[in-house]
């Protein structure tokens, strides 16, 4: 595999940092569907000059995942989700033991 990674360098001091390029959502969108669509992603990094690292990314981030309702959501979208589920598991975790203590119990429990 190869790996195309291109940092570009500036002079900072006596140090030497890298610099990265910054591509806009659209870009990187297209880069991933012509990778759907069959492109390499080694092919893709020589010929637009992308970070292999970079464009694995992208393809995991925007990648869509088709749901059972014929709607389809980008692997991103499905990660908030997870997220805001695990959140709202918690807050009813929370409530449930809320209840618990304030719920008086009889004297048969």
């Amino acid at each position: 595999m190869v790996d195309c990674f291109q940092v570009d360098t500036k002079m900072k001091g006596s140090r030497t940092m890298p610099s990265y390029k910054k591509y806009d959502e659209s870009f990187k969108k297209s880069l991933v569907n012509l990778h759907q669509g069959g492109k390499t992603q080694t092919s893709l990094c020589q010929e637009y000059g992308v970070s292999f690292t970079a464009l694995s990314r992208w393809v995991k981030q925007y990648s869509e995942v088709p749901m059972e309702d014929g709607s389809v959501l980008t692997a991103k979208q499905v990660k908030e989700l997870q997220k805001k589920n695990a959140l709202l598991e918690e807050e009813n975790l929370i409530l449930k033991k809320a209840i618990a203590i304030f719920t008086p119990h009889s004297h048969n429990d």
